[in-house]
């Protein structure tokens, strides 16, 4: 019976946490860019035929990225929750974890660029 009650809270976790990316998906245009970024890197990825380390990195990034922009996505609504006004608190709040998604984006662009580049410029030659 303690298992039974376990293992219906662990499917009922996932199913919140898929019913949470679903959501985000369909209401933010910015995690629906990061979602279609990360697919173009793949199918470039399986083109070029990158080695598993590569694999393993852009993978991470990807996962990266998109956890960020889904925080940034929570704290937006939990920040719009409590105020319909413009407060320079929640303005902070809001400014600092696009930043925060800013951030990983670039950085993970600039290590994409570092693994893709010599396999494209193989590629071309």
């Amino acid at each position: 019976m303690v298992l039974e009650k376990i293992s219906s809270r662990r499917i009922l976790s996932f199913k919140y946490a898929f019913a949470g990316i679903i959501t985000a998906l369909k209401e933010e245009p910015n995690l629906k860019f990061h979602f279609l970024a990360g697919l173009l890197v793949v199918v470039l990825a399986i083109v070029l035929k990158i080695s598993t380390i590569d694999w393993i990195i852009i993978i991470f990034l990807i996962g990266f990225v998109t956890s960020v922009e889904l925080t940034n996505t929570a704290i937006e609504a939990v920040v719009d929750a409590f105020t319909d006004q413009e407060h320079p608190r929640a303005k902070i709040a809001k400014d600092i974890s696009a930043g925060a998604v800013l951030i990983a984006a670039i950085t993970s662009f600039i290590i994409g660029a570092m693994i893709f580049l010599p396999y494209l410029l193989q590629w071309t030659t």
